[in-house]
């Protein structure tokens, strides 16, 4: 645990996919971190969000000979054998944002309580609608880990007798892909006439939904809410196209994982349950059950903070 932070270390961010402006957010924290402990780190991966995409960029990190490997995995099982070949050479695994299948890292650096992220989006948009009506959800890929995660606690979130009067029509999937997730959204409010509210838990998602809605005949009809970014979001706060959002801070995801990733690689932890390891100006962190460290509380995005936030 008092081991020093080795200084030199090569860490490389794998997101989804490059161009997500999310993902984007996270790495470029990632890195700036690693240069605040002297490591050389650099962002790599597709372009296109696909369960198999990612491996490619695995096996010639792993040729690279990395320290460490951070990765926001598009499928929990697609990455896991390059990745277990990379732990056997001693390359340290971190999720990120979106989870691996626990065998195949050594920590999830999770963005916030899985469950409190999706009982909370529940309650979000119960509340915006008065408890009643017909509801969907539009979300990433239909194998993306922490979609699915979050989406199963909002399942068993409306199953509570305070949201008897809701009724979950249809899961949609837009695949994180920004003209894909409008064209969902228009399909879903064609054909549910009544649907009162839509749940985006994805920034590629619910901005693409809030498009649609803005210039259509559903605006001030239809609610949406989700996770999304500030500055992607801000316009549709400021028209009435949505009124609420939520999300945790990106550039603190990205700080934190980096700062994992090093005290893995220099040794000062292993991943086990219960130790404890410095992340610069977020202080110390636990790690929890499963090898999973949480960053916090989602934060709730209007018109009265929105423009508190720049990212």
């Amino acid at each position: 645990p008092n081991a020093p932070l080795k200084k030199g270390l090569k860490i490389a961010f794998l997101p989804k996919q490059v161009n997500n402006p999310y993902e984007v957010i996270v790495d470029k924290a990632g890195i700036a971190a690693a240069a605040e402990f002297g490591a050389e780190a650099k962002e790599v991966g597709p372009s296109d969000a696909s369960a198999s995409s990612q491996v490619s960029y695995i096996n010639t990190l792993v040729q690279q000979r990395h320290d460490a490997i951070l990765i926001a995995a598009n499928d929990e099982n697609a990455v896991c054998g390059p990745l277990k070949q990379a732990m056997s050479r001693n390359i340290k695994i971190v999720a990120y944002d979106s989870d691996t299948n626990p065998d195949c890292r050594d920590l999830f650096i999770n963005q916030a309580s899985s469950e409190e992220i999706g009982r909370s989006q529940v309650k979000l948009l119960s509340d915006m609608i008065g408890g009643k009506g017909e509801i969907a959800i539009l979300s990433a890929t239909a194998n993306a880990t922490n979609q699915n995660t979050w989406i199963k606690f909002m399942q068993d979130e409306l199953k509570k007798p305070e949201y008897s009067g809701l009724k979950l029509v249809k899961i949609a999937y837009g695949d994180d892909d920004d003209q894909k997730s409008f064209q969902q959204t228009q399909g879903l409010l064609q054909a549910y006439p009544n649907l009162k509210g839509i749940i985006s838990p994805t920034t590629v998602g619910i901005a693409a939904a809030a498009r649609y809605i803005s210039g259509s005949q559903y605006k001030g009809k239809v609610t949406l809410t989700g996770l999304g970014t500030p500055n992607q979001m801000r316009q549709f706060i400021k028209d009435g196209t949505v009124e609420k959002f939520a999300l945790w801070d990106p550039k603190n995801l990205g700080y934190l994982s980096a700062y994992a990733a090093a005290a893995l690689a220099s040794g000062q932890i292993t991943g086990a349950q219960g130790e404890k390891f410095k992340a610069g100006k977020l202080g110390e962190r636990t790690i929890g059950a499963n090898g999973e460290v949480i960053l916090g509380p989602p934060t709730v995005f209007d018109k009265s903070n929105i423009d508190q936030y720049d990212f």
